[in-house]
C-alpha cells in the first residue's frame, strides 16, 4: 500500500476507553503471567491502532493546514490525546501493581518498568484539560507561522522561500530578505508574545499540580529524562561556553574574511563563500535517486530501508502553500512505516533532510523490526538525534552525487554549521530554563532575557539594526520553544555522540557503522547513558567530553583550504 492508501478513521473514544479499562482490569485480576501478558499485549495492539489514526491525522494536517477535514481531526486529537495518556497511566499503574511485574521486566527489559514509573509520576487526571489547551495553543502557533506570506523579489514567499534568499551571493538581496522575514515577526510580535505567555503560565500550573515549584521537573519527565537533571545540563552548557563558543567565534571571523566584509550581519551567516554556497545540482527527483544510490551502497540494511520508503511513498518533501513549517520524521505503527516530512527549497538543507530525517526513519525501521513492543521503537530525543546526525556523517563519501564539484564546499559548510549550532542550541535551552523558573516575566522581559543570552552564546550576532531582533525577538521563530518545551538541548547532546562517531569513522568506518547500527536496533530499550555505553560513546556531562568531541571536526576544517573555495 502507498501512504495515500493508508485508511484513516476517527476512533470512538468511549469505545477505546471501554476496551482499555477492560484490559487493565484483566491485567489486575490475572492469575498467571501468561494471562497478564495477554492483557498487556492486547492493550499494546489497541494502542498501536489508535496511535496510527492519530499519526495519520497529524501528518495529513501538516501537509495542508488549510484542509478543513484534517484541521477538524487535529482538533479532535488535541482534545483526545491527553485522555488517551490518562488511560495509559492507568495501564502503567496496573503493570506496577501486578504480582508479575518482575516477569514483565525479565522478558521485556528494565525500560518497560522505568517508563511506567515515569508515566505515573508525570500525569494525573487534573492535567487533562490543561494538556488539551496546551495542544490547542501549540497548533495555533503552527498554523500562524505556516501562514507566513511575504512578497519579495516579485514572489510570494513563505518562511523557507525567504531563508533561501538569505543565501544569495548578492548582499542586498540577503539583507532585503532578512528585513522582510523579520518584518513578519515584528508584525506578529504581540500575538506571539501573548501566545507564549499563555503556554508558560499553563505549564507552570501543570508543574504545581504535580507538586513541583516550577514546570521544569515535569518538563524533564515529559521528555523521558531519567539519567540527568537540569544541574547536569547547566554544567554541560558551561563546557560549551568554555570550549565551543571560542571556536565558533574564530570560525565566524574567518567567514567574514572569506566574504570580504568587516563584520558579519545575521543575513550573512548562511553564506559561507563569495562564490556561493554549494546547492544540489538537481531537483527533488534527482536527489531522491542520488539518495537511493547512496543508501544501497552504504549497507544492505539502508538499501532495504530506502526501498521501503520509496515503494510506499513515505516522503513528502516539496514546500507548498499552507504546508506546515519545518521537517520531521514520525512512525505509523500499524504499517511499521516511518514517514518523512520536509520543505525543500533548493538549498543544501534539502540533502540534509535526506540524511538527517532519513537517519531517524532508518532507526525506526530497524527498531520496529528488532524490538518486541512499540514503545521501544523510539528512544528519548538525545539518543534519537544521534541516529539522525550520525547518518549525515556516514553520507559524506556520497555527497558528490548531490553537489558535484561543490562537494568540498558542502562538507565545510556542514561541519561549520554543526559546530556553530551548538551554542545556539544551548541558548534556546537556557532561555527555557529562565522562562519556566520565572513564569511571571512579561513578554518584553522574556525578549530581554534572550538578548542577554545571545551575548553569552552568540557574541558575534548582529541584526543590522532591525529593532525586533536587536532587542531579542529571535526566540519567536523557534518552533520547539512553543510546542516542545525543553526539547532542544537534545540536539547538542546528540551532536557530541555524532561528532565522536565521525572521528571514529576516520579510524575504522566498519566498527563505527557496527556501533551505529547496534544503537539503531536497540531503539528505546535502555536508558540514555546505557545506550551510549552500548554504542561505545562518551558521557557528554563529564568534563572535557565537549572538547574531545569537537576535535575531529576542528581538525577536518583546518585541513580544508576554505579561502580558495
Amino acid at each position: 500500500m502507498k501512504f495515500s492508501e493508508y485508511a484513516y478513521k476517527r476512533p470512538v473514544f468511549e469505545d477505546v476507553k471501554e476496551q482499555q479499562l477492560k484490559l487493565i482490569a484483566e491485567l489486575g485480576y490475572a492469575k498467571s503471567f501468561e494471562q497478564a501478558e495477554k492483557a498487556f499485549l492486547d492493550s499494546e495492539k489497541l494502542n498501536r491502532s489508535v496511535q496510527t489514526m492519530g499519526t495519520l491525522a497529524s501528518i495529513r494536517f501538516t501537509l495542508n493546514t488549510a484542509d478543513e477535514f484534517y484541521k477538524a481531526e487535529q482538533e479532535f486529537w488535541d482534545e483526545t490525546s491527553p485522555l488517551l495518556m490518562e488511560l495509559g497511566v492507568k495501564m502503567s499503574a496496573a503493570l506496577l501493581a501486578s504480582p508479575f511485574k518482575a516477569d514483565f521486566e525479565k522478558k521485556y527489559g528494565e525500560m518497560l518498568i522505568k517508563n511506567a514509573e515515569l508515566s505515573v509520576k508525570s500525569m494525573t487526571p487534573e492535567l487533562v484539560p490543561l494538556m488539551q489547551e496546551e495542544n490547542r495553543l501549540s497548533s495555533e502557533y503552527s498554523a500562524l507561522t505556516s501562514s507566513m506570506s511575504v512578497t519579495y523579489q516579485g514572489e510570494e514567499c513563505n518562511n523557507y522561500g525567504l531563508l533561501k534568499y538569505m543565501e544569495s551571493k548578492d548582499r542586498d538581496i540577503r539583507r532585503g530578505a532578512f528585513h522582510a522575514w523579520a518584518g513578519w515577526f515584528a508584525d506578529n510580535e504581540k500575538k506571539l508574545g501573548e501566545l507564549y505567555d499563555k503556554l508558560v503560565h499553563l505549564r507552570h500550573r501543570m508543574g504545581k499540580i504535580m507538586g513541583f515549584e516550577t514546570f521544569t521537573p515535569l518538563g524533564y519527565m515529559n521528555m523521558g529524562r531519567m539519567d540527568y537533571t537540569a544541574k547536569e545540563v547547566a554544567k554541560y552548557r558551561e563546557q560549551v561556553v568554555k570550549y565551543i563558543v571560542p571556536v565558533c567565534t574564530e570560525l565566524r571571523k574567518r567567514q567574514a574574511k572569506r566574504l570580504g566584509i568587516d563584520k558579519l550581519r545575521y543575513f550573512d551567516e548562511k553564506l559561507l563563500f563569495t562564490s556561493g554556497n554549494a546547492d544540489p545540482i538537481g531537483d527533488r527527483d534527482f536527489m531522491v535517486d542520488a539518495a537511493n544510490k547512496m543508501y544501497h551502497e552504504m549497507s544492505k540494511e539502508t538499501g532495504e530501508f530506502f526501498d521501503f520508503m520509496r515503494e510506499h511513498e513515505l516522503m513528502d518533501l516539496e514546500t507548498r502553500p499552507n504546508k506546515a513549517v519545518g521537517g520531521y520524521c514520525t512512525f505509523i505503527a500499524d504499517y511499521d512505516s516511518p514517514y518523512i516530512f520536509s520543505n525543500f527549497n533548493g538549498s543544501a538543507a534539502d540533502v540534509g533532510v535526506l540524511t538527517h530525517e532519513a537517519g531517524h526513519a532508518f532507526e525506526a525501521f530497524c527498531a520496529s523490526r528488532h524490538q518486541p513492543i512499540s514503545e521501544y521503537c523510539w528512544s528519548t530525543s538525545e539518543v534519537n538525534e544521534i541516529h539522525s546526525m550520525s547518518m549525515e556523517y556516514f553520507a559524506y563519501p556520497w555527497l558528490g552525487l548531490f553537489f558535484g564539484d561543490g562537494v568540498v564546499k558542502n562538507r565545510y559548510t556542514h561541519m561549520m554549521e554543526a559546530l556553530t549550532f551548538i551554542p545556539y542550541g544551548c541558548c534556546v535551552d537556557e532561555y527555557q530554563h529562565i522562562v519556566y523558573e520565572n513564569p511571571d516575566l512579561t513578554p518584553d522581559e522574556r525578549t530581554a532575557a534572550w538578548k542577554e543570552l545571545e551575548k553569552k552564546y552568540l557574541p558575534d550576532r548582529d541584526y543590522d539594526g532591525v529593532e525586533v531582533m536587536e532587542k531579542g525577538g529571535f526566540w519567536m521563530q523557534k518552533l520547539h520553544i512553543f510546542t516542545s518545551p525543553f526539547y532542544y538541548i537534545d540536539y547538542t547532546l546528540a551532536s557530541m555522540g555524532a561528532f565522536e562517531l565521525f572521528g571514529r569513522m576516520q579510524e575504522n568506518r566498519e566498527q563505527a557503522w557496527k556501533d551505529y547500527y547496534t544503537l539503531c536496533c536497540a531503539g528505546g530499550s535502555l536508558p540514555y547513558l546505557s545506550l551510549l555505553k552500548l554504542a561505545h560513546l562518551s558521557n557528554p556531562f563529564e568534563e572535557g567530553t565537549a572538547q574531545r568531541a569537537i576535535a575531529p571536526l576542528v581538525k577536518a576544517l583546518d585541513e580544508i583550504d576554505d579561502m580558495s573555495l
